[in-house]
């Protein structure tokens, strides 16, 4: 056998499915084997490929290993003369495989091959070819005179900027994404070090090879897509700590005791240096929006408050007095951008409609809050309902005004005016386009290119693959989906780097699934699209799901004299009452079945579950499991409350 495929997986579903298809093809030019290893995934990984690629040896985890380990296990079951590391955000071209063996083939002296690798727009990816981080190569590189000097052979030694991508070359480091090892050679310098639990082990691979004398190399003559990051956000405290100790063990490891204290110095003080700027970077992203409401909206209602005490409530002089301005104010504030909160106005996107709804829930309760004020502290009621008309003109306009700046997660209504172009045959690009009708995107147009470079008369295709550049000005096109079942992944990328100057997004269509997938960058918008599926999980539905436990907890703590009456467990359901107040449990929440509940979305233990909404409740084990399946990827806190309304004498459970 010439080839073994290991592809270590962590709850990347739909990348997954596109690599293994990709994998297939690459296959058919190749005797080899494909292994899937999944650290413990609870996105229903597993049932995909064992349901779609039978073909894999799938291995399964019951808890993260971590990707040494992980890598480990599928090199010691494989048979192949050689053994590819490959990850599972990647696309590769469907010759890649046959050219990597035939390479090293023809050249004995390689001990590995990493390849060509572009982002999801067809932009090569630096990282495809790397040097080894001594400390001086990692100095330019952490303090950004890589990046001043991207040809330097003295300064940007980390991306080897100064050696041409299109050409082969003997390198020191390959990437994990893509690394091709001759199986002798891995029984010579042993497998991955398990101490790297992620990252940093490629690079203790690569330099292993070449402490044994043997070379490796950086073959551009085949390529891949690799969605970079998509596993792992790299803006994540996690990852700046993960990725710069693995830094520090491979110095110890490697360099001599002056050079590892140096390198390790380095290495920690950029540590604390990225850690700080990852904090901040989450820290502004999450609150930046509701900073400028805030603000606004506070010196707008200040300017109403100074012009309507001058004019109407006091008018021969005087001011609102100190406990308005440093308390009552205040709180009006706070209650609306709260109330904008919980009505989903800052979630990403961001949707004017939202925080519209938001801020008129805020009015009225403040509204009820000021009828049961007190007589001194109840100011006007005027005041409340111009600062809602003030805010429902200043919210839409800081929306806009960031919208207009293009900033990415500002969304104008709830329809993405995204014009989208489908590229496949005439079967495939009715499914895609049936996809993209079912997906959240609500797409406003779809036009239907045949990938036939010579297109018969269709009255479904608006022209042929040749004629592109010309559609997407003429149709004024935002992004070009691939359907990959008939268009070689060659063609994919050929046509990515061909086009890159139209300026629009590419994603590529698998065949048979119910997923587009693509992505420039960990942060573009919109790197997935899948059948609108409201999962319980959603950071939304959480939300609402909270607060509705703990609205209905506090309703039924004056009600409890008449609740315990009726229910059938009265001092369990007390208990309960102050267990879902305090968020150790919910009101609804999946029947108890371990096998299947482990792969949903995590929420917590419930009170009742869908099994009570049904007068039966003798139920077969499928029944049960598709119960919970239903509840958890299509939920509306409208289910919880009809499920408590239908089953509120079991409470106490």
């Amino acid at each position: 056998m010439k080839l073994s495929v290991i592809i270590v997986n962590y709850n990347v579903e739909y990348f997954l499915e596109q690599c293994l298809y990709s994998v297939r093809k690459a296959m058919q030019h190749v005797d080899g084997e494909v292994f899937v290893v999944d650290n413990n995934s609870t996105d229903g990984s597993n049932r995909m490929v064992q349901r779609k690629f039978p073909e894999v040896h799938l291995v399964e985890n019951k808890e993260n290993l971590g990707f040494s380990k992980a890598n480990n296990q599928g090199i010691r079951m494989s048979e192949g003369e050689y053994v590819l590391l490959l990850n599972p955000d990647t696309v590769v071209e469907d010759d890649t495989f046959s050219s990597i063996v035939q390479f090293m083939d023809d050249h004995p002296d390689a001990g590995a091959l990493g390849v060509k690798m572009v982002d999801g727009a067809g932009n090569f990816l630096p990282e495809s070819k790397r040097g080894l981080p001594t400390p001086g190569t990692a100095f330019y590189k952490i303090t950004g005179i890589s990046k001043l000097f991207p040809k330097s052979k003295r300064f940007n030694k980390y991306h080897l900027g100064f050696l041409d991508e299109n050409e082969t070359h003997e390198v020191e480091i390959l990437a994990g994404a893509f690394m091709l090892l001759r199986k002798t050679v891995l029984d010579e310098i042993g497998l991955l070090d398990e101490t790297f639990f992620m990252y940093g082990e490629d690079i203790d691979l690569s330099y292993r090879v070449i402490k044994a004398g043997y070379k490796n190399y950086y073959f551009p003559k085949t390529r891949i897509i690799h969605y970079k990051g998509e596993s792992t956000k790299k803006s994540s405290v996690n990852y700046v700590l993960v990725f710069y100790n693995a830094m520090v063990i491979f110095a110890k490891k490697h360099f001599s005791n002056k050079n590892a204290w140096l390198f390790s110095n380095l290495i920690n003080l950029a540590i604390y240096f990225r850690a700080f700027i990852a904090i901040l970077s989450r820290f502004w992203e999450k609150l930046v929006l509701p900073l400028i409401d805030a603000a606004t909206l506070f010196g707008a209602f200040l300017l109403v408050v100074e012009i309507w005490g001058r004019e109407v409530i006091y008018p021969e002089g005087g001011t609102f007095p100190h406990v308005f301005y440093y308390y009552v104010m205040p709180s009006y504030i706070i209650i609306w951008l709260l109330s904008v909160y919980f009505s989903g106005g800052y979630d990403r996107p961001v949707r004017i409609r939202k925080s519209l709804v938001g801020l008129l829930a805020g009015t009225t309760i403040i509204l009820v809050l000021y009828a049961l004020m007190p007589e001194s502290l109840r100011f006007s009621r005027a005041l409340i309902l111009l600062g809602t008309a003030l805010g429902l003109a200043i919210l839409p306009i800081i929306r806009l005004v960031l919208y207009w700046l293009k900033v990415p997660w500002v969304q104008l209504g709830e329809i993405q005016n995204h014009r989208f172009l489908i590229i496949g045959d005439k079967n495939e690009v009715l499914r895609v386009s049936e996809l993209l009708d079912s997906s959240f995107i609500k797409p406003d147009f779809i036009g239907m290119v045949s990938n036939d470079e010579k297109l018969e008369k269709e009255d479904e295709f608006i022209g042929s693959i040749s004629q592109v550049i010309d559609i997407i000005s003429i149709y004024n096109i935002d992004e070009v989906i691939f359907c990959s079942k008939n268009i070689p992944h060659q063609t994919i990328i050929d046509k990515m780097t061909e086009w890159k100057k139209a300026q629009v997004d590419y994603k590529i269509a698998p065949e048979d699934s119910l997923s587009i997938i693509g992505s420039n960058s960990i942060h573009t918008r919109g790197d997935l699209y899948t059948v609108d599926i409201n999962a319980v999980d959603r950071p939304a539905n959480r939300r609402n799901k909270r607060v509705l436990d703990v609205l209905l907890s506090l309703l039924m703590i004056p009600l409890l004299p008449v609740m315990l009456l009726m229910q059938k467990k009265p001092g369990n359901y007390f208990v309960n009452i102050f267990r879902v107040l305090f968020g150790a449990k919910s009101w609804v929440g999946y029947y108890p079945l371990d096998d299947s509940v482990e792969h949903l979305p995590k929420i917590k233990n419930g009170v009742l579950n869908p099994v009570d909404s049904m007068k039966v409740k003798e139920q077969d084990i499928m029944t049960i499991t598709n119960l919970n399946i239903l509840y958890a990827r299509d939920y509306n806190v409208w289910k919880d409350l009809n499920i408590v309304l239908f089953a509120f004498r079991n409470l106490g459970n």
